[in-house]
C-alpha cells in the first residue's frame, strides 16, 4: 500500500513539474530564432551590447528565445545591412541615421553638426518620447523598427600644432581633413576651416607632412590610427555626436508575442548600458592617454560653435529641403 501511495505521490509531482515548466514556456509564446548581424569586431562595445542582449533575452525566455550572432561582417558587410534587415535575411542589424536617409531623407537632420551638443542630449531626444516619433515613422516608411539608440562616440578637433580651438574664429585658415561628401564639407565649413578631402588611409602621411593642419575623428580612432604621433593638440568641439540603433524587422516584430517583445526590449535596454557605459568611460579615460603623450588637451565655446554650424546648414537648402522642420524645431525645443 505504501509503495502505491508513493508512486502516485510522484506520479503527481512528475505531472505538475510537467504542467509548470509547460506554463513557464508558453507564456513567452512560440519558439523563436533572432538572428543579430553586426560588422563590429569582438571587443568593440557595440559588439559586447549584442552578447549582452544574447544573454538577457535567452534567460528571460528560458529558452523559448534564441538569438544567433554573427560579428566583424560575417553575415553581411555595412552596405548590406539595410537591404538584409528589409527583407529579413537578418532579423536585427546596427543602423545608423545616415544608412537609412535613402527611405526616409528627413532623417538625414541626425547627421547635422551640433543637433546635439552632448551625450546626454543624444540620449534624452532618442531614448525619448521624441525618439519613439522618429523610429514609428521610419517603421511606417522602411519596414525596420529602430529599438534604440546607441552611443557610437563624439568627434573632436585634432591639429598638428599646439593651437585651442575656442570658437569657430580659431579654424579661421586651417586646412582641416573632411570626409569627402557634400554634408562634410558643409559642416567644416560652418565651423571655420578650410575642409580638405583626403581618404583616410592616407591621413596620417598628410599630417605628417603638413598637407593638411589638422583632421577630426572620434578620439578612440585618434589613439588608434596613431595620430598622436604627428599632433600635438586636441579641442574638445563635440561637433559631431554619433549614434547607432539595433533595428528590427518589421514582420519578425509583430510576429512576436506581447511578452516576447518586452523580453527582448529589455535585452536591448541591458544591451545599450553596457555600450554606452563602455564608450563613455573609454572617451573619458582616453584624455589621459594623449596628454601622457605630450598633446594639449581644450574645452571649446560649444556654444558659439553649434550656433554657427546650424545657422549654416539651415541656410543651405540643398541640405534642408527634405529635413522635417517641425520635428528639428522640436528637437532644438526639448534641449533648450
Amino acid at each position: 500500500m505504501k509503495k502505491i501511495i508513493a508512486a502516485v505521490a510522484a506520479t503527481v509531482l512528475a505531472l505538475s513539474a510537467f504542467a509548470n515548466g509547460k506554463s513557464d514556456s508558453s507564456s513567452a509564446g512560440k519558439k523563436v530564432n533572432l538572428i543579430f548581424s553586426v560588422n563590429a569586431v569582438p571587443g568593440d562595445a557595440h559588439h559586447d551590447a549584442m552578447l549582452k542582449f544574447k544573454e538577457v533575452v535567452e534567460a528571460e525566455s528560458r529558452g523559448s528565445i534564441t538569438v544567433e550572432t554573427y560579428d566583424s561582417g560575417s553575415l553581411f558587410k555595412q552596405d548590406q545591412e539595410v537591404a538584409a534587415v528589409k527583407q529579413g535575411s537578418a532579423d536585427i542589424v546596427y543602423l545608423s541615421a545616415s544608412w537609412l536617409t535613402d527611405g526616409s531623407p528627413w532623417i538625414g537632420m541626425f547627421t547635422a553638426g551640433y543637433i546635439f551638443k552632448s551625450y546626454d542630449d543624444m540620449t534624452k531626444i532618442l531614448n525619448g518620447e521624441i525618439g519613439k516619433e522618429v523610429f514609428d515613422r521610419v517603421v511606417k516608411e522602411q519596414g525596420i523598427r529602430p529599438l534604440a539608440s546607441y552611443y557610437l562616440g563624439t568627434r573632436q578637433v585634432n591639429l598638428v600644432k599646439d593651437k585651442p580651438v575656442r570658437t569657430p574664429a580659431d579654424l579661421n585658415g586651417v586646412n582641416l581633413r573632411m570626409p569627402n561628401s557634400e554634408a562634410w564639407l558643409t559642416l567644416g565649413k560652418a565651423m571655420g576651416a578650410n575642409p580638405t578631402p583626403i581618404a583616410f588611409s592616407e591621413l596620417y602621411m598628410a599630417l605628417q607632412t603638413g598637407t593638411v593642419d589638422g583632421q577630426e575623428n572620434p578620439l578612440p580612432t585618434d589613439r588608434s590610427a596613431k595620430f598622436y604621433e604627428v599632433t600635438k593638440s586636441i579641442s574638445l568641439t563635440n561637433h559631431l555626436v554619433d549614434s547607432v540603433w539595433p533595428c528590427i524587422n518589421e514582420a519578425k516584430w509583430q510576429s512576436l508575442t506581447d511578452e516576447q517583445k518586452k523580453i527582448v526590449m529589455d535585452g536591448v535596454n541591458a544591451a545599450r548600458k553596457v555600450c554606452d557605459d563602455k564608450n563613455l568611460k573609454t572617451e573619458a579615460e582616453i584624455i589621459d592617454f594623449f596628454k601622457a603623450q605630450g598633446l594639449s588637451v581644450y574645452e571649446a565655446d560649444l556654444n558659439a560653435f553649434s550656433k554657427s554650424v546650424l545657422d549654416a546648414y539651415l541656410n543651405n537648402k540643398n541640405i534642408t529641403k527634405a529635413w522635417d522642420m517641425n520635428l528639428f524645431n522640436k528637437v532644438q525645443n526639448a534641449l533648450k
